[in-house]
């Protein structure tokens, strides 16, 4: 049996981390705040000796994140030590410790200007500070020395937290009409099958047999644009997907570039004998059939 430990265990994947897990520990940022050392140690230190204890294997599957895309332009200081400085030093204890360690990062570490699905060993090209934030994380716990895998994903929702599906849904309820981007590609993850992945992979690696490939994509299947999986949520909501309009990333400037293709290829995932990611949309339709009260407005 496994003892995991998820920092960031209050945010929308890690609430669904700690719902599926069996013997978990999910801390939020007030618990644990994972750019504190003395923290991270003590809390990975406690995992290892209580799982040695009740004769499990520990992990720590790491979902804290300064994700705050906008934000980070003008925080890229606590961006930077949420993003990279924590995870540097959760790899630090979980090499001391001896306990592996599953670290979740993003899409946005790639620049969004390509016409195929990413694979595991593209360049990495971050255009944003968020992602440059990030694929520093990333270099953080590859080269630390710890039995350490990073997982990528993208367009993730879920019933905790906030997240597209939720403003889509507020959105529709005090607005006759949405305008959408059409012009950005990716897949939507929903947290449970995204959850489902990574325990089955915090498994694989507590056993001593991970993966040999260190990075992973975890994403849902296929792919849409933001419009067309605005369009999905409405039909989902009982409501007309026409009220939903296409428009274009330039008719809503952000302060920060958003990657016009992000999907990613699971080809790592699949070829390490993991569960397989469901089709976004099929995704989609049980997120609502199980959660539905959350996403609605």
């Amino acid at each position: 049996m496994l003892s995991i430990l998820v920092p960031g265990g209050h945010g929308q994947l890690g609430r669904e981390l700690a719902e599926r897990a069996s013997v978990v520990r999910a801390p939020g940022s007030a618990e644990l705040d994972i750019t504190n050392a003395g923290a991270v140690i003590e809390a990975v230190s406690t995992l290892a000796e209580s799982a040695a204890g009740d004769g499990h294997s520990p992990v720590v599957v790491n979902s804290a994140a300064y994700n705050a895309v906008d934000a980070a332009e003008t925080d890229a200081t606590r961006a930077y030590a949420v993003n990279a400085d924590g995870p540097r030093l959760l790899a630090a204890a979980c090499a001391a410790a001896n306990v592996p360690l599953v670290h979740v990062s993003t899409d946005y570490v790639f620049p969004g200007d390509g016409d195929r699905p990413y694979e595991t060993d593209d360049p990495v090209r971050p255009r944003s500070a968020y992602g440059t934030t990030k694929a520093a994380g990333e270099d953080a716990v590859l080269g630390s020395g710890a039995r350490a895998w990073v997982v990528r994903t993208a367009w993730v929702y879920g019933a905790f937290g906030g997240n597209f599906v939720k403003t889509m849904a507020r959105l529709a309820a005090t607005r006759d009409t949405v305008s959408v981007v059409d012009d950005q590609r990716g897949s939507p993850t929903w947290t449970g099958d995204l959850a489902d992945g990574l325990l089955a992979l915090a498994s694989s690696v507590a056993s001593g047999d991970g993966p040999t490939s260190r990075i992973l994509h975890c994403a849902g299947g296929g792919e849409t644009t933001w419009f067309g999986f605005a369009q999905a949520v409405f039909e989902e909501l009982g409501l007309d997907p026409a009220r939903v309009h296409p428009c274009t990333t330039a008719e809503f400037p952000r302060p920060a570039p958003r990657p016009a293709y992000s999907v990613l290829s699971d080809r790592a995932w699949r070829e390490a004998g993991l569960p397989p990611m469901r089709p976004w949309r099929e995704a989609l339709a049980t997120a609502f059939a199980e959660h539905g009260e959350h996403f609605r407005a």
